[in-house]
């Protein structure tokens, strides 16, 4: 099982800090983790006085870098950590867009990027950004073609419900296609990853990935779609402390996880990034021990 670490931007004093990014990036290749993973939210809104509500767990408090420029900065400080959007909210952003920056972080960063993707919670933000809240889903989907459409050929003709493009495409593109998994934490999510995804992201307690992962397998055989080439990942996002975020991933493990993300926020941490690499680090020494 490969072991990641999430990048706790909502919880750092000085959020923009580059120093900061620097010694986390460092801490966690030599710490031996293969992946770092970084949240997407684009605008932030505080939930009062909305109708309807905001159901998300983020306001106008919380801090995230872009992910995109977050990795191209941490790709130039490492040789081998991998790169993981936990989740990119792909339908509030332009699907070219998204292409070439996602094409350009990955040869820079020699094929290092994997892409979570998911349909997000916050029609603040979706308004904000110029895209339509209610078809989400259906845009997501579309732009999961999209995209590997624009990664796949030089030109591109296109005429879709949400997206168009004429004779056209993005250069540099990728060497490759870059691995596109998605995440959610309902029976359509699970069915949509299974039909389109290479993978999938969990952000649940380890019982709770397990159960879900079950219906990911339900939807893949029954789509016929073979599951040992198909990544699954947890994020250990519920864990209150260091020995119940490695029993988690451990657990996921030994039901056939590939990938599990340790995950410092929330944990009553200081803000100071030692903090926060002290914390990872302890997780990591557990997980090894078992």
């Amino acid at each position: 099982m490969k072991i990641g670490v999430s990048y706790p931007v909502t919880e750092i004093a000085g959020a923009g800090d580059p120093d900061d990014v620097r010694k986390f990036v460092k801490a966690a290749e030599a710490l031996g983790f293969t992946h770092m993973m970084a949240y997407d939210h684009v605008v932030k809104a505080p939930h009062e006085g909305r109708e309807p509500a905001l159901t998300g767990p983020y306001t106008e408090k919380d801090s995230f870098h872009d992910p995109f420029v977050l990795f191209a900065f941490a790709a130039a400080l490492s040789e081998k950590l991998e790169f993981v959007t936990g989740v990119l909210v792909l339908p509030q952003r332009q699907t070219a867009l998204v292409a070439q920056q996602a094409a350009d972080v990955d040869l820079l960063s020699r094929e290092r990027l994997r892409i979570g993707a998911g349909i997000g919670w916050n029609y603040v933000e979706y308004e904000a950004l110029g895209q339509d809240f209610k078809t989400r889903a259906k845009r997501f989907e579309e732009q999961i073609w999209f995209l590997r459409e624009l990664w796949t050929n030089p030109v591109v003709t296109f005429n879709g419900r949400f997206d168009r493009i004429d004779r056209a495409g993005i250069n540099p593109r990728p060497r490759r296609q870059i691995p596109l998994w998605l995440g959610g934490h309902s029976e359509p999510a699970y069915e949509r990853g299974a039909r389109l995804g290479d993978g999938f992201i969990f952000a649940a307690g380890g019982a709770g990935a397990v159960e879900a992962w079950g219906r990911v397998k339900h939807h893949l055989a029954a789509l016929g779609r073979d599951e040992a080439g198909y990544g699954r990942e947890l994020l250990a996002i519920f864990a209150k402390d260091p020995q119940e975020a490695a029993d988690d991933i451990r657990r996921f493990r030994d039901a056939g996880g590939t990938h599990g993300t340790v995950q410092s926020m929330n944990k009553g941490l200081p803000r100071e990034i030692e903090a926060h690499i002290e914390y990872v680090a302890k997780v990591k020494r557990l997980i090894d021990a078992g």
